[in-house]
């Protein structure tokens, strides 16, 4: 079981203020995805998640606990941009990672142990499509076959939180619906946390359970670092429709615009 709590959390770096009074409370077993325009602070809500960023001032809270102050297996995380190995197989990147946590010094199982970790890691490969392409490199892949290798090296770990940052922007829409179907089930199978970054605001409401739009309520031509995004939506999904999504699609464009007002004086 995984159950966040945070509580009038900011982030600011020296004068920019990125994130302001975020209050969320996540139960075990959530699919959240995070929606909202360009500067909003997403990705460093996910890099906070991850253990990459510290909150300037508020309380970040994993099951209880103080959020831990650096990455842990117990968080997986998936980007854009595959972050696979190109000198290792596709079974040997998937395999890589039980071999630094069971054996840290060299990195390498042998025996019975190497015999457990790879059926582990062709079970996984089962599961995300790629077991017949398991002595491949990553330069024989296309870029969807890339993206289910990066969440087999991620889910392999059993993370009790994974997180996604926009790793379906570019895939084509069919490879996209495709890495949906197989997201969701991953994510029943090992009951996890996820939390999705997606600039898609439909994919947003097609995936999970709840959604959430991060946008900045005060906007000041004069100051515009003295002010940061904050969750203004919190929406449980299954129950929202067209005109909600008309609504949020206008929001993000408005803070689009004035960022794009601010770059071009």
């Amino acid at each position: 079981m995984t159950a966040l709590s945070i509580k009038r959390l900011w982030k600011e770096y020296g004068d920019q203020v990125v994130l302001e009074n975020l209050n969320l409370e996540v139960k075990d077993n959530e699919f959240i995805t995070v929606v909202g325009a360009s500067g909003c602070g997403k990705t460093t809500f996910l890099r906070m998640l991850l253990g990459e960023e510290r909150p300037t001032r508020g309380t970040f809270l994993i099951d209880g606990e103080p959020l831990p102050a650096e990455p842990g297996p117990d968080r997986g995380i998936v980007f854009q941009r595959y972050s696979v190995f190109p000198h290792l197989t596709v079974r040997d990147n998937v395999l890589l990672g039980l071999e630094l946590e069971q054996a840290p010094l060299i990195g390498r199982l042998f025996g019975t142990k190497r015999r457990a970790a790879l059926e582990r890691v062709d079970e996984m490969l089962h599961a995300v499509g790629m077991y017949e392409a398991r002595a491949k490199y990553p330069a024989q892949l296309s870029g969807g076959m890339q993206q289910r290798l990066s969440i087999a090296q991620s889910v392999i770990k059993n993370p009790k939180i994974l997180l996604l940052d926009e790793p379906f922007a570019a895939l084509d829409p069919g490879l996209s619906a495709d890495m949906h179907i197989l997201i969701l089930d991953l994510w029943q199978r090992h009951k996890m946390n996820i939390f999705m970054i997606t600039h898609d605001i439909k994919e947003g409401f097609e995936l999970g359970t709840r959604l959430l739009v991060f946008d900045k309520v005060r906007l000041d031509v004069q100051a515009p670092n003295a002010y940061g995004a904050t969750i203004t939506y919190d929406i449980p999904l299954g129950i929202s429709g067209k005109k909600l999504l008309d609504e949020l699609t206008e929001t993000t464009r408005r803070t689009e615009r004035f960022v794009d007002k601010l770059a071009a004086a």
